[in-house]
């Protein structure tokens, strides 16, 4: 009866296992994909390299997420928005009553993009300055825009081919925008445009890494500011 050579051989390969006469005929084809320590520990690095990267580079958790949140964010994402966060947390400390962002627009985006971003925004619970809002009849806009950006934490803008088109003229938003600006307190969200087209218009403003709805969608946009300000 043929024995087994585990004992003294071992079967730690596919050919051991293959040249035992007593098990090569009961594995048959066990050495076609080896049951060896160093198949099962490539298999689980490369799995877990693969789920943790996410093919997008996806990173860990901001620490102002929430265990039970599910959202993903890049290592890219997080670096721009933790100093906005802290930003955040300083001013709700100091002014608890602000309102939590103002969302700053083209005009021509006030009735589709924007109003979309801002529908986002109120529907996952955040307090939000917006013109076609907030702006009431007879009341001068910059007035109203300066009450809008000193009673609220941080600043978005939503930077479309429409904002593009505006930027480089004199405008409303370019008080808004440098006023954010000066206190670190702007999150740009690209929506149907690029980086690379606001930095021929604004590299100031491009310097400021946000969101961009190529990467998430709208509604994943508003779901990280409505996290990203939750204090």
């Amino acid at each position: 009866m043929a024995r087994c050579t585990a004992p003294t051989r071992g079967h730690r390969s596919a050919s051991a296992a293959a040249d035992c006469p007593a098990c090569s005929g009961r594995y048959g084809n066990y050495g076609s994909r080896s049951y060896s320590p160093s198949y099962a520990t490539s298999s689980y690095s490369s799995a877990r390299t693969s789920g943790s990267s996410g093919g997008s580079n996806r990173s860990v958790k901001p620490r102002w997420s929430k265990s039970s949140s599910s959202l993903t964010y890049t290592s890219a994402q997080i670096q721009s928005l933790n100093p906005i966060r802290e930003v955040i947390e300083t001013r709700a400390a100091q002014q608890p009553d602000l309102r939590d962002v103002f969302l700053c627009h083209a005009w021509g985006d006030r009735k589709e993009a924007a109003k979309e971003l801002y529908d986002l925004l109120e529907a996952a619970g955040v307090k939000v300055w917006f013109s076609e809002k907030d702006l009431g009849l007879g009341v001068p806009m910059m007035r109203a825009i300066d009450k809008g950006l000193a009673n609220s934490r941080i600043g978005l803008v939503l930077v479309t081919p429409a904002m593009l088109e505006r930027l480089p003229k004199e405008s409303v938003a370019d008080k808004e925008l440098s006023t954010l600006l000066a206190g670190n307190q702007l999150i740009p969200i690209i929506h149907n445009t690029s980086y690379e087209a606001l930095r021929n218009v604004s590299p100031m403003l491009a310097s400021r890494t946000g969101l961009d709805t190529a990467e998430d969608s709208m509604k994943v946009v508003a779901e990280k500011i409505a996290e990203l300000v939750d204090v």
